[in-house]
């Protein structure tokens, strides 16, 4: 009998832990045979690793007594940004020469997506995550990055020349809109006292127009003072589309109060240009009353064309949105109450003798009206120490009748697109409409604008619209582990008028908060931080002192992350793959906001 050394054997189980058996092997005559020194099922794995590697005959001393880790930054969420860049050649975007306020801008771009932070907040933030290295902007302060911001405002148009030779070709169909951000501080040329769509009223503000593809991919965004009106920015638009970018032919989506008849009439000028837009609310009613759009025709359907000489060269394409329909009526009813309780408290305070003068009665009553904007249906009577109203209840039905009615134009013929088409696409400007929530909110927060001067607050602006094209090709990467719609295709064939349905997987994501396969359903912002935990950590022999020459480990991914990173690896530019995409995306919970 000569004995052999030792070694642990794994007996599995069917449905439990396997069991660990220290067994020694020795020769009996002919006979190979085993016996069970111990049972080692109750000890860790480490543990039993260690036995391992001792029957191996490895010395064996504590991790710790061997190495120390000296640095651990958050890495994931970084490396996954820069995985979107480097498919989104994000680089040679900028410029195709590297140079270090390249190199600047595309840290700035990742910050934002990653924490959207003042620009000195910004130099100290990166450095608490591995994003400065690779970058290379290690040594970068707030001053570097304004010097980046300049040069990346001289290359705005080279590069939104770019996007568009990416994302717009001849025939393509381009989305328009106008938004508005305020500011702080009062020294910038740009900012005025504006129409607010933030609802900061005396904030001095900017404006700035969006163009994006169809799908509502960014392509160039232009920036004006506070105070400008929507329809004075298109036509700059129409012709830099057609002048700087080179495109003949092209569909400019609006929405009714950008694209107006007053607007219109100086593109039929412009050959190949083409729009797609709705019908104020009296242009449709003197469409009504003049017979042209007869309501009775929507007792069978929801959409149908007409024509008429005021429009002459365009399709008319009316809808009817009954459950649009249904919610404008509930909103009408209840404002109209609320001013009717208020209008009240004003006629007993006349009554009491507390509010007397026709001057002071009107003031109050003013204040009310415009409040609930809804003086178009009340007719007052204001004396001097009297006040009475009434409800116009004619005006009110005339406005009922046309609850959930709009009418789409366009100058394209069918052939170009259907009726059904042409509602989709005009409804695609939610997509425009989820870009300026995403840059002005929780993502890329845009807004309060701290720049004082005009190219400062210009370059400010172009970055955010940057980072939201980086963002909007991960969210596409990753929409099958967002809240988001996964059927793209029933989109291009569902009742363009009806509101739209999500599928039932979308539903399923939505009410349960899991994917199918188990893992937890994300918004963009919590994704990035499941990544976050996957750590660079620093280490170096302990005991040697800072001499001691250092080395670089990356936490390993759990199956979730790596699937993540994966998924990134498919977004791509190319034109033949934009072609295959799906052609008219709109929100699927999106409404149509330009009804009558």
């Amino acid at each position: 009998m000569y004995g052999v050394p030792m070694h642990i054997d794994v007996v599995p189980n069917r449905d439990s832990r396997p069991t660990f058996l220290l067994r020694e092997s020795y020769r009996d005559g002919s006979c190979v045979r085993k016996r069970t020194l111990a049972n080692l099922s109750t000890l860790s794995e480490e543990q039993i690793d260690a036995i391992r590697a001792v029957l191996r005959g490895e010395p064996q001393r504590p991790v710790g007594e061997l190495f120390e880790v000296i640095r651990s930054l958050p890495h994931g969420h970084v490396h996954a940004v820069s995985v979107a860049m480097q498919k989104l050649d994000f680089a040679r975007l900028l410029s195709a020469r590297a140079q270090p306020e390249r190199d600047l801008v595309c840290a700035l771009v990742a910050a934002r997506l990653l924490a959207p932070r003042t620009k000195l907040a910004t130099t100290r933030w990166w450095h608490t995550t591995t994003l400065a290295p690779p970058f290379g902007v290690a040594r970068a302060d707030e001053d570097d990055l304004y010097q980046a911001m300049d040069w990346l405002l001289e290359r705005q148009d080279g590069i939104e020349k770019k996007l568009a030779a990416r994302h717009l070709g001849e025939g393509a169909v381009a989305l328009y809109d106008l938004s508005s951000s305020y500011l702080e501080g009062r020294g910038c040329p740009l900012a005025k006292l504006g129409y607010s769509r933030d609802g900061r009223r005396g904030k001095l503000q900017v404006n700035y127009g969006l163009l994006t593809d169809r799908r509502g991919c960014p392509v160039a965004v232009s920036v004006y003072e506070g105070n400008v009106s929507d329809p004075s920015t298109l036509l700059p638009q129409v012709l830099r589309l057609k002048r700087d970018f080179g495109i003949e032919q092209v569909v400019l989506v609006g929405d009714r109060g950008m694209i107006s008849q007053a607007a219109v009439e100086p593109w039929r000028t412009h050959a190949g240009l083409a729009w797609i837009t709705a019908l104020k609310s009296a242009q449709i009613r003197a469409l009504v009353e003049g017979g042209a759009l007869q309501l009775g025709l929507f007792d069978a359907r929801n959409l149908f064309e007409i024509t008429h000489p005021d429009y002459p060269g365009e399709r008319l394409v009316a809808c009817r949105n009954e459950v649009l329909g249904r919610l404008r009526g509930h909103k009408r009813q209840a404002l109209l109450e609320a001013t009717q309780e208020e209008l009240e408290r004003v006629r007993a305070m006349v009554e009491r003798g507390a509010l007397r003068g026709a001057g002071k009665i009107g003031v109050r009553v003013g204040k009310v009206l415009h409040k609930f904007k809804m003086a178009k249906h009340i007719e007052l009577n204001i004396g001097e120490q009297n006040f009475s109203y009434q409800v116009l209840a004619a005006s009110v039905a005339a406005e009922a009748a046309l609850d959930g009615l709009y009418v789409i134009r366009s100058p394209l013929a069918p052939t170009e697109m259907d009726s059904a088409e042409l509602v989709r696409t005009y409804k695609a400007l939610a997509q425009v409409e989820r870009a300026f929530r995403t840059i002005k909110t929780v993502d890329l927060k845009i807004r309060p604008i701290h720049h004082r001067t005009e190219n400062r607050v210009r370059a400010h602006i172009f970055l955010c619209v940057l980072a939201y094209y980086v963002e909007w090709h991960m969210r596409e990467a990753w929409r099958a582990w967002l809240f988001a719609d996964e059927n793209l295709a029933a989109k291009a064939t569902r009742d363009p008028v009806t509101p739209a349905q999500r599928s039932q997987a979308a539903q399923r994501k939505a009410s349960t908060r899991r994917l199918e396969d188990g893992p937890s359903t994300h918004s963009f912002r919590t994704l990035p931080d499941e990544l976050s935990p996957m750590g660079r950590h620093t280490g170096r022999p302990r005991g040697r002192g800072d001499d001691a020459p250092r080395f670089e480990i990356v936490t390993t991914a759990t199956p979730k992350q790596a699937r993540a990173l994966e998924r990134l690896q498919a977004i791509t530019v190319s034109p033949e793959q934009q072609q295959r995409r799906i052609s008219s995306w709109s929100d699927s919970r999106g409404e149509m906001r330009d009804s009558g």
